[in-house]
């Protein structure tokens, strides 16, 4: 498979597929006791020429690479930000930094949310847990560009509250009235005060009013949920072709050559991460 090359801003091969180029870290800010969001700008001031849905190989020099979903939209200006959990090396690394720090990034990579053939249509963007990082960047983008889509419902579940990421927008999203916004929660510890949902997400889906002609669903969020979230969309009349997923796979170089995210034929960080279900060849081995 001949790998691609990604177009600079001024029309030429860039080798950004396999060299990382330099960004600085503008800030850092804490989500949850285990997940930062930061805010990258790039050393030669160039945009990052991303699209909602994709991810970038993010390098912290002397410790490794790892992908990352982008959490911002390119509709809020030449920055970037990234949504890192602590769970290994690199991402411990990564928490330990700080503003005016720099680290290397290859990419973006990977398909994108088709916005452009949602024109008119109803979104109902469902994600759980860390999913809402890459929805973020889709839900920016449908905010800044509200009047292309029609009706746009945002389900969110996620373990407890103490977990909910980016507080802000959500409160923010909730008490827009260019969304309507749902939150669960699969528990509530003791000592915890919440007056929201309790239950799992797909409980969010039967009460709605859903045209499946007009609507397209979006399910970010880890793959369990996914069977029962897509259950419950069949069961509204919505057809694969309408349901959108992203799916996360142990991507090592981003461009096709290792083939640890294949998926079948297909792999997840070239055909993917964003998929049109209809187009999956096999759905157990996907989930």
């Amino acid at each position: 498979m001949k790998p691609r090359t990604m177009p600079s801003r001024h029309g030429t091969n860039a080798t950004e597929i396999y060299e990382p180029f330099l960004c600085e870290i503008e800030s850092v800010r804490d989500l949850t006791g285990i997940e930062k969001v930061f805010r990258l700008v790039r050393a030669d001031g160039l945009p990052f020429g991303h699209r909602p849905g994709q991810f970038m190989q993010v390098s912290v020099f002397g410790v490794g690479e790892a992908p990352i979903s982008v959490s911002s939209s390119p509709t809020r200006g030449d920055y970037l930000e990234l949504a890192v959990r602590k769970v290994g090396t690199l991402t411990t690394a990564m928490h330990d930094l700080r503003p005016g720090d720099s680290i290397g990034l290859r990419g973006p990579f990977g398909t994108s949310f088709d916005c452009s053939a949602w024109a008119g249509k109803d979104l109902l963007l469902v994600c759980g847990g860390c999913g809402l990082a890459p929805m973020r960047s889709l839900i920016q983008y449908v905010e800044d560009r509200r009047g292309d889509f029609g009706r746009v419902t945002i389900l969110y579940g996620v373990k407890s509250p103490g977990d909910m990421l980016y507080k802000e927008d959500l409160a923010q999203w909730r008490q827009s009235g260019a969304f309507a916004c749902e939150i669960t929660v699969d528990n509530v510890p003791a000592g915890t005060r919440w007056d929201g949902h309790v239950g799992l997400i797909t409980k969010l889906i039967p009460p709605l009013q859903i045209d499946p002609d007009g609507t397209v669903a979006v399910v970010v969020g880890p793959p369990v949920m996914y069977r029962f979230v897509i259950d419950e969309l069949h069961a509204k009349g919505l057809r694969d072709s309408r349901i959108i997923i992203s799916l996360e796979r142990h991507m090592k170089c981003g461009i096709g050559k290792c083939g640890h995210c294949a998926i079948g034929h297909l792999y997840c960080c070239l055909d993917g991460p964003v998929f049109r279900l209809d187009t999956l060849p096999n759905l157990c081995e996907v989930l």
